[in-house]
């Protein structure tokens, strides 16, 4: 069983209540703005990759300026967390876009074959699961501003 204190010590640990705060909010807008443009409620996009803004993108630059609150711009641990930031929404705009891509022309064709479909197909493959460049740049601002707000000196 767990202890109480390992409870608490992750509670108390500013850094990651930041970038777990930069990844809830990102969500929850993501649900606000599917309401407004499209005029509907999907509280799935409380949980759904894709969309506006990146939460990928705002947790880890929420992340990393919480790390670099706490230990400064020339500390390694900033170091390690500016480069993952960069290589996380490399890859939400870069590889899983492309993958998002492909999965909409792999449904287009299954639809396509209509009820020659063989079964192996399946579900439809999940089409919503990169970002657009600004979707990145968004979620990126977000989650820097979510950093600097929780360290502010107020």
């Amino acid at each position: 069983m767990m202890d109480v204190k390992y409870v608490y010590s992750l509670l108390g640990n500013k850094a990651l209540i930041t970038a777990l705060l930069g990844w809830l909010i990102a969500q929850v807008l993501k649900v606000i703005i599917v309401r407004i443009k499209d005029k509907r409620f999907d509280l799935r996009r409380i949980v759904g990759s894709g969309g506006m803004p990146s939460s990928h993108s705002s947790f880890v630059t929420a992340l990393s300026t919480a790390v670099a609150f706490e230990t400064g711009l020339e500390s390694p641990l900033f170091a390690a967390c500016f480069v993952l930031s960069f290589v996380v929404m490399y890859d939400a705009s870069g590889v899983r876009r492309e993958a998002g891509r492909q999965a909409e022309i792999l449904n287009d064709i299954i639809e396509n074959f209509g009820k020659d479909a063989p079964e192996m197909f399946g579900k439809r493959l999940k089409e919503l699961i990169g970002h657009s460049p600004v979707e990145v740049a968004v979620g990126a601002v977000l989650g820097v501003f979510i950093g600097v707000l929780m360290y502010l000196k107020v």
